[in-house]
C-alpha cells in the first residue's frame, strides 16, 4: 500500500554497538503501533539508524513522528546507560 506522507527520523551514534542496540529496541515495536493510516521501518547501517514513519495523511504522520520520537529516546537512554 502507498501513503501520501513520510518522514524518516535519522541519527548516528560514534559508537556502533550502540547503534545497534538501539536499533534492537526499536525492533519489536515494528507493526505493534502501526494502525490503518500509519506505518514505519526501522533498519540500521554501521552507526546510522532510521525510522521511516509513512501516513496517509499528516494528523497520522505527526502521530507516528510524536510516537517514534518518544521511542528513540527511552532507546537511546537505556541503550547508552543515560536517565
Amino acid at each position: 500500500m502507498t501513503r501520501a506522507h513520510e518522514t524518516v527520523l535519522s541519527f548516528t551514534d560514534p559508537a556502533e554497538r550502540r547503534a545497534r542496540v538501539v536499533a534492537d529496541a526499536l525492533g519489536p515495536e515494528i507493526g505493534e503501533i502501526d494502525d490503518a493510516r500509519s506505518t514505519a521501518t526501522v533498519d540500521r547501517e554501521g552507526d546510522a539508524v532510521r525510522v521511516r514513519v509513512l501516513a496517509d495523511d499528516l494528523v497520522a504522520l505527526r502521530a507516528g513522528v510524536n510516537s517514534w520520537s518518544r521511542l528513540i529516546a527511552v532507546a537511546e537512554r537505556v541503550g547508552t546507560g543515560r536517565d
